[in-house]
């Protein structure tokens, strides 16, 4: 019996017999000139596609993957793949134009595989910036911006190191491309990110690490995205009932104590009680105790709340990030209350902001919040991109839910509660927007948190957690339990008896 035919091959003098009679009795078909397959149902673009590197060893050996195809790994949005090659040709495949471009064979640096080599990063650089005509195509080079991009995300990922390594091998190679020029060109880029020559940058990304406020530019086009899916979406203001002060601190008491149980530090809502109410801290658990405590204070204060990020600049807002860290956390020595994070934190296979950027991309979010009109809108972005920079090393969610809830407050909205029972939703809906960029998941529960407060009378603390328990709100997520606003309305008879939360007298530490 034959062995079976690969996926992709081609036709030589020795084979063509036998490939020809492969194609008459139909284990193969030809699916371009020299170019045959074995995989007789799937589009032959597919199969080009699967095989693409395969394809150009068995097509073109020797030649080199080149110019913005070694950069971006991929064919161009014409499906151009650029190689680099002793002549010049195009070779018409389905879903994918092989365009040979004249130039060296391989140089130092650049990577084998099959039968070709792929460009190193330092010559594909260098070729990308020779000027290009696209003609019948697209161009083979990039852009003066695109390639600042590329070599500050190589200073992000690799530090001054990786830079310093990536000139010297350009220099390397630059007199066999004849690029000499190019060379100049992209050893001024190097020296602008690196601050050590006065060199013109152009891409916002570059000129930001030339300026030292580097930013993350994944999470600022992930911000971008949140704006526009948020300004899509009806805004729909809830005003909030008048409360009294008792009421008020009442809401801000579960506001804390539903914040730290997402977060895992988890109490009876007794002795939160005790904790808030009496300064009972546990005495096997007093570092918990206080973020239950520094929440409170953080989230019942007046002047906190009357604080909206419209009426801050960059720096009163990092500054106010700091201080509401500050004081949630100011139990937790370890965690550095009121630092940025000195190391990378992660959630699952998700790695947040690295610490060099988080200044940068804080106040690249602190923009797109701003250019929200709906009180609503902004509270859903505010909370989304202090989730997704994590600046601290702990306390971010406690964080991003204080912030969320004063841009409510300020504009006189009903906070939002985000209970025990929708906390999987409430990380659900995060992760959908990290991954997916699909805002609606959080949006909803988000929507459901807001009317939760609003359906609740706080000013008898146990009328009001009466009609938390009837809404389900302090139930663990499990089959058969779901989240409800409470019903019938809670009629209640005052405060008397109740705990009676402490005077708002907290200090004032809010710019």
């Amino acid at each position: 019996m034959s062995p079976p035919l690969p996926d992709v091959f081609v036709s030589t003098v020795a084979t063509s017999r036998s490939v020809a009679r492969a194609v008459v009795d139909g284990p193969a078909r030809k699916i371009a000139p020299r170019l045959f397959t074995s995989d007789l149902t799937s589009d032959p673009a597919r199969i080009v596609s699967r095989n693409l590197y395969h394809v150009i060893s068995l097509l073109v050996p020797g030649t080199v993957i080149s110019h913005r195809t070694a950069i971006e790994n991929r064919p161009a949005e014409d499906g151009s793949v650029f190689v680099s090659a002793a002549y010049e040709r195009r070779l018409d495949l389905p879903g994918a134009m092989i365009r040979l471009v004249k130039g060296p064979g391989p140089l130092p640096g650049d990577r084998s595989l099959l039968d070709i080599h792929l460009a190193s990063r330092a010559r594909a650089l260098l070729e990308c910036l020779k000027p290009s005509r696209s003609g019948a195509g697209v161009a083979r080079g990039l852009s003066r911006a695109r390639i600042e991009e590329e070599v500050e995300r190589d200073l992000r990922l690799g530090g001054p190191d990786a830079l310093n390594r990536l000139r010297d091998e350009a220099r390397c190679v630059a007199p066999a491309l004849d690029a000499v020029r190019e060379f100049d060109l992209l050893h001024d880029v190097i020296g602008g990110l690196l601050r050590t020559r006065a060199a013109p940058l152009t891409a916002p990304v570059a000129r930001a690490r030339a300026a030292g406020m580097p930013y993350d530019p994944d999470r600022f086009g992930l911000f971008q995205s949140l704006l526009g899916s948020l300004r899509r979406l009806p805004p729909r203001p809830m005003a909030a009932a008048p409360q009294s002060n008792e009421a008020f601190l009442h809401c801000a008491f579960f506001d804390a104590y539903f914040s730290n149980y997402i977060e895992g530090t988890k109490f009876k809502v007794e002795e939160a009680e005790g904790i808030v109410f009496h300064g009972v801290l546990p005495a096997a658990r007093p570092k918990d105790a206080h973020d239950v405590l520094g929440t409170y204070r953080v989230v019942s204060s007046r002047e906190y709340t009357a604080r909206s990020v419209v009426d801050d600049t960059p720096e009163t807002f990092l500054e106010r990030l700091r201080a509401s860290h500050r004081h949630i956390m100011g139990g937790r020595p370890e965690a550095r209350p009121g630092e940025w994070k000195q190391i990378e934190n992660m959630a699952g296979t998700t790695v947040f902001v690295h610490p060099q950027l988080v200044e940068g991309t804080l106040r690249k979010g602190f923009e797109i919040v701003r250019a929200l009109d709906s009180p609503f809108h902004r509270a859903v972005a505010m909370m989304f991109v202090l989730s997704e920079v994590h600046p601290f090393g702990d306390g971010n969610g406690r964080v991003s839910r204080a912030f969320m809830n004063a841009e409510l407050l300020a504009a006189g909205q009903p906070r939002i509660l985000v209970p025990i029972i929708v906390r999987d939703e409430y990380i659900t809906g995060l992760r959908a927007i990290t991954r997916e960029a699909c805002v609606q998941t959080l949006v909803d529960v988000l929507t459901f948190g807001q009317r939760l407060t609003a359906a609740v009378d706080f000013s008898s603390y146990s009328g009001a957690l009466a009609a938390l328990r009837d809404a389900n709100a302090l139930e663990e997520p499990r089959p058969g339990i779901s989240a409800k606003l409470p019903t019938p309305p809670i009629e209640h008879s005052g405060g008397s008896g109740q705990p009676q939360p402490p005077d708002d007298n907290t200090p004032s530490f809010f710019v």
